[in-house]
């Protein structure tokens, strides 16, 4: 557990939160617009083991929604949450609070479920779709990382002592705490072992209208269906770049916007530049999710 000595007065407390936490402070915003602990009610009605000493279940929630947001590791969230003000301010934590290890996130999203986090992820948008923040228009969709642990060695160890040639997505389950959670590879030099959040962005604000998690290696247009819109025009990647995807597009009532593999006949240089351009300035949301997060709050 990360913590900070010493004790503070809580009036003190709040006016140092106050200074270094504007009034339209993204995450003021936030916490103004949805009811968290409306939500996080719900939620120990369903899952009555989610409250842990010392951190009530609506500090774990909204710590797993920041990290959907902010694509942070289990690690970075640890460090997160304990150094930055407005992260902690946020979660509900003093700034004399322990705040917890890396180890707590990964338990609490396998108590509630990647899916059900994903729905309730999915619910607060709906609250921000009422407020106008969606323009239902032009959408874009990609898919980004969590990783969720960095070394695996007691793991491979064990699967080698049994036998095994190496950890792999064969045997993992056998070994990983969290059965669910898979390795996967973009390249040689970018592997990681953890879950996949594919996300589609409305264009309006760089708001993320729709989400879900999945094991790593489940590949990006296997899950059009699920984050798709009912309408609009949707921009993705070479990897969405399939007949079947180009279908299940079409038959949720919207139009693909994909940039075309060299070696498809229908690829258009001139076209999918332009799509290029368009998917760029968002392409910031997979990497600092912060940057959305400010501009659909403002």
């Amino acid at each position: 557990m990360s913590t900070v000595q010493g004790a503070l007065d809580p009036l003190v407390e709040e006016q140092i939160f106050a200074s270094v936490i504007k009034p339209d402070h993204a995450y003021r915003k936030l916490n103004r617009l949805i009811n968290f602990d409306e939500i996080a009610g719900d939620l120990k009605k369903t899952y009555s083991h989610l409250e842990q000493p010392g951190i009530p279940a609506v500090r774990g929630l909204k710590a797993m929604l920041l990290q959907f947001w902010e694509d942070y590791s289990d690690r970075q969230m640890e460090a997160a949450v304990c150094e930055n003000f407005a992260i902690r301010w946020f979660c509900g934590f003093g700034l004399t609070e322990k705040t917890p290890d890396h180890s707590y996130f990964g338990k609490f999203r396998k108590r509630i479920g990647t899916k059900h986090l994903a729905d309730i992820f999915n619910s607060i948008n709906d609250r921000l779709q009422k407020e106008g923040l969606f323009g239902n228009i032009f959408y874009f969709m990609d898919a980004s990382t969590i990783i969720t642990k960095t070394a695996l060695w007691e793991e491979r160890d064990r699967a080698i002592k049994d036998g095994h040639d190496k950890l792999n997505n064969l045997v993992i389950k056998e070994y990983a705490f969290d059965k669910e959670v898979r390795w996967r590879a973009k390249s040689k030099k970018n592997i990681w072992f953890g879950y996949k959040r594919h996300t589609a962005v409305d264009m309006r604000y760089g708001l993320i209208s729709k989400t879900t998690v999945t094991p790593a290696n489940v590949l990006d247009y296997q899950v059009v269906e699920q984050i798709c819109p009912k309408q609009g025009y949707i921009f993705m990647d070479k990897l969405y770049d399939t007949k079947k995807t180009d279908q299940k597009i079409k038959a949720s009532g919207c139009s693909p916007g994909t940039i075309r593999k060299n070696n498809n006949p229908n690829k258009n240089y001139d076209l999918d530049r332009w799509r290029s351009h368009m998917r760029m300035p968002y392409e910031a949301t997979f990497s600092n999710n912060y940057r959305f997060l400010i501009k659909i709050v403002c």
